[in-house]
């Protein structure tokens, strides 16, 4: 048995079901911070310039190397071939793509390097080029850190109470309503997100990304807001001096279709790293830090474990430490795992079965009716009287 419980071989497809069902722990841990943190060695808390910008340089090569092969050779193509060449160049390029994306995400935590202006220049530089507003998010996702599986403070798929839910709810608990609420997620949940707060913390008036005045920020942000705002406004022009010189469908081709796929696997991981049957959300009576950032769960994208650079397979290890940088946090998994024991969450299903099993079974949260000490802890449920 591997630590959290979950089977470290693959079992017999029934003890998959209920083992993955089993509900995490949402008692106090028995160990603190502290303890986690002695179990892990201390160079992976070592951040390396020289390493971290090796990665990035990888990325950028293939990303080269796609660019050139498409815009070199696909015009070459009989014509029937393009319809293929270019659907496979944009999941490909898309993968590679969410690679950058995460260690723009690393910068926001100052996981880069030791320097904050270059974790800041990097990251804004490679976030601004996938239209990410860096500073913009870098503030919003430490808040996320700061209080997740709150269900009063978390930044991000905050998930509704069953009286909250809207009424039409329970007519897209279908195969075909499935399919339509994942579809829209995963093509549009991230533009909306960043533009209306759409699955974001509720705020008392409107809020944006884009605006440095709005509910998310405090006032010493502001000005990073407007440098977001900037960054994202100089790629957009520059979008359209391509289009100009090269036409718009060059440009949806070559960078649009990529970053659709960038924006659905963004939103599709943390999706999966936050809801699952097995995780607890708390409110204000119940939640704490440890407990909030132990509510997450590690998954499994085969190949593309390696291509997203971690992110998806060591994200516990990352809502414990996450100044600490990517190529450590494999290392760091396997160290805490004996000490977190049933409080690691593991979850092997593939990543497709597990966001349409999850858009299935993970519907509202609620507390268990019949025990009133844990009244302030919050599961999913499916069902509608």
């Amino acid at each position: 048995m591997g630590a959290g419980g979950r089977m470290s071989v693959p079992p017999s497809p029934g003890k998959v079901e209920s083992d993955v069902f089993k509900r995490a722990p949402d008692s106090k841990p028995p160990f603190t911070l502290g303890q986690i943190k002695k179990a892990i060695p201390p160079h992976c808390f070592k951040r390396s310039v020289l390493q971290s910008f090796s990665y990035v340089v990888y990325d950028l090569i293939i990303a080269s190397l796609l660019y050139y092969v498409a815009t070199s050779y696909f015009h070459l193509l009989p014509h029937p071939l393009s319809y293929v060449a270019w659907p496979i160049y944009w999941a490909v390029q898309g993968c590679v793509l969410t690679g950058v994306w995460v260690i723009a995400h690393e910068c926001g935590h100052h996981a880069f390097s030791d320097y904050q202006l270059l974790d800041d220049i990097v990251g804004l530089t490679l976030h601004s080029c996938l239209l990410v507003p860096y500073f913009s998010w870098k503030h919003s996702h430490r808040r996320h850190h700061s209080n997740t599986a709150s269900l009063d403070r978390d930044e991000v798929f905050v998930p509704k109470q069953k009286s909250a839910i809207s009424w039409y709810s329970k007519y897209l608990n279908n195969p075909p309503g499935r399919f339509l609420t994942l579809t829209v997620t995963l093509t549009l949940g991230w533009p909306l997100y960043l533009a209306f707060n759409v699955s974001g913390r509720p705020y008392d008036r409107f809020a944006c990304h884009y605006d440095p005045y709005g509910p998310i920020y405090n006032d010493r942000e502001r000005v990073e807001i407007f440098i977001s705002d900037a960054g994202i406004l100089a790629v957009t022009y520059g979008l359209y001096r391509l289009a100009v010189a090269k036409g718009l469908a060059w440009v949806l081709c070559v960078y649009g279709g990529p970053l659709l796929v960038v924006n659905a696997f963004l939103v599709l991981i943390t999706y999966l790293q936050h809801t699952h049957p097995a995780l607890p959300h708390y409110d204000s009576s119940e939640w704490d830090w440890l407990r909030g950032a132990l509510a997450t769960v590690d998954r499994d994208y085969g190949i593309l474990n390696k291509v997203f650079h971690n992110i998806t397979d060591t994200h516990v290890a990352h809502h414990l430490f996450s100044t600490m940088p990517h190529y450590h946090a494999m290392e760091a998994t396997k160290a805490i795992k004996p000490v977190l024991g049933e409080y690691y969450q593991f979850d092997g299903t593939s990543f497709y079965k597990a966001m349409w099993r999850e858009a299935k079974e993970c519907i509202y949260v609620h507390p268990d009716e019949d025990n009133q000490k844990t009244k302030g802890v919050f599961w999913y449920s499916n069902k509608f009287d």
